[in-house]
């Protein structure tokens, strides 16, 4: 990799850091094909390794680079931005101001909102992205976080460039203050060109008009093993669970992922089956580590703590799915996607997870995994008994689960949806890559009085 300073971005002096891959550069062949990519600009304000920026990471890694140029800006340095690097996509850090960008969520209510500073500071930013992504002739913006929703969504305004917000949280009160639930959906209406949710239920908590460009896509698993492969391991097992059967839930360590439900089910679930192990996968952030020890001296309390075991962060998830038997997720609010549940099911483990948000979307209740209602410890630690004592029924429902993300939730699925998105606002925006097609339509839109240049009202609400 070469890393390189790029041009001053920053009025008060703060450099961005380009990584790109040097053996991309002057590939003979390819050079005119090349050339005549669609460049998107990719924005998050985050560097951590949460859902979201997993999910984008293996959006970026299989799109085709033949036709688009990936750039990604992020606000901040950390793992995400190395992970971009190892993976050769030219990556970009422009330093936000800290405050803003380690400002939580559920923090920000109304008198948060009306801090001059803070306004200034993000309106700041996103002329600083707006300048970058006119030097480096972005044709799409494409944000990924809800903080990068508004400087992203504010920037491609400014230089007329079409925006697509990637919504991945709920927009509801119960996961935002009251205040930026009416705020966030107004803006939905006025700045982005195109809103795509990453799950049915997360579009209607937008609640956008019919007339406005939306998109379902899923986030898809990377990897899912050859069907003859894993049938020959659940074959190889028998029909009976490992002296130790290991149940693991896998996540952000945070009170709506629902540990302490996790752990108060694993305290019934080892009087039926004493020998049963529970990997508790996942770290705190933004703030939340009184949580985590708050979890860990209840598995005391309740005398499970030789059954629990904290294995904090862990990159190499896939490395540790074929020594789990059962996945389980806990969100005590409606999930916006449930990647772990996919990954899960794409390894054909039996999946028992909330009946909330979108995990109705992807799992077929009792056929593909079990749903079970979000808050209830004895309801999970029963579906957890009922599986421990069926191996045979839990094997096959995780080969049924491995069939459903196999048909509709695999990467390929991911990016096909995405390419097309892409697609359809490179048509009814006339964008020829490097911008021209962009210019063209709005000289045309200011000949013929048209001079918005950025919806089709007539347009389908989704593709």
């Amino acid at each position: 990799m070469l890393i390189r300073p790029t041009k001053n971005l920053s009025s008060e002096g703060l450099d961005s850091v380009q990584r790109e891959s040097a053996g991309s550069v002057g590939r003979p062949g390819i050079a005119g094909i090349m050339n005549n990519r669609v460049t998107i600009l990719y924005v998050d304000h985050t560097a951590r390794l949460g859902g979201g920026e997993i999910a984008l990471l293996n959006l970026i890694r299989a799109l085709d680079k033949t036709r688009y140029r990936p750039i990604v800006v992020l606000a901040s340095e950390g793992k995400l931005a190395g992970e971009f690097e190892r993976s050769g996509i030219e990556t970009h850090i422009i330093p936000l101001d800290k405050s803003v960008v380690e400002r939580r969520k559920d923090s920000l209510g109304f008198f948060s909102f009306l801090q001059l500073r803070q306004v200034w500071r993000v309106l700041s930013y996103a002329l600083r992205i707006a300048r970058f992504a006119r030097e480096n002739d972005v044709d799409i913006i494409h944000t990924n976080s809800l903080k990068a929703d508004i400087y992203g969504g504010i920037a491609a305004r400014i230089e007329n460039i079409p925006a697509i917000w990637h919504v991945r949280d709920n927009i509801t009160a119960d996961y935002l203050p009251r205040i930026m639930v009416s705020i966030f959906r107004l803006l939905a209406r006025m700045i982005p060109d195109t809103v795509v949710a990453n799950s049915q239920s997360t579009l209607r908590t937008v609640q956008l008009p019919r007339r406005a460009h939306t998109a379902v896509i899923y986030s898809g698993a990377v990897r899912v093993p050859d069907r003859d492969t894993v049938e020959d391991s659940l074959d190889a097992a028998g029909a009976k669970w490992p002296e130790e059967p290991v149940i693991a839930l896998i996540g952000r360590i945070s009170p709506w992922k629902g540990q302490h439900i996790f752990i108060r089910a694993a305290a019934e679930v080892v009087k039926a089956f004493p020998r049963c192990k529970f990997w508790v996968i996942g770290s705190a952030m933004f703030g939340e580590q009184e949580y985590d020890e708050s979890i860990r001296i209840l598995a005391e309390e309740l005398s499970v703590k030789d059954r629990v075991e904290f294995l904090g962060f862990r990159a190499d998830v896939d490395v540790l799915m074929p020594e789990v038997d059962i996945v389980v997720h806990a969100s005590t609010l409606g999930e916006p996607f449930g990647q772990v549940v996919i990954e899960g099911m794409a390894s054909a483990k039996p999946v028992i997870a909330t009946n909330g948000g979108a995990l109705p979307e992807i799992i077929v209740h009792d056929e593909s995994g079990i749903l079970v209602p979000m808050g209830d410890a004895m309801a999970m630690s029963q579906a957890i008994i009922r599986l421990l004592s069926d191996p045979v029924a839990a094997r096959k429902m995780g080969r049924a689960g491995q069939v459903r993300v196999r048909g509709r939730f695999t990467i390929e699925h991911t990016v096909a949806s995405m390419q097309s998105v892409y697609e359809h606002i490179i048509e009814r925006r006339g964008i020829a890559g490097g911008r021209l097609g962009r210019k063209r339509v709005s000289q045309t839109a200011a000949q013929s009085g048209d001079v918005s240049g950025t919806r089709n009202e007539d347009a389908r609400s989704t593709w």
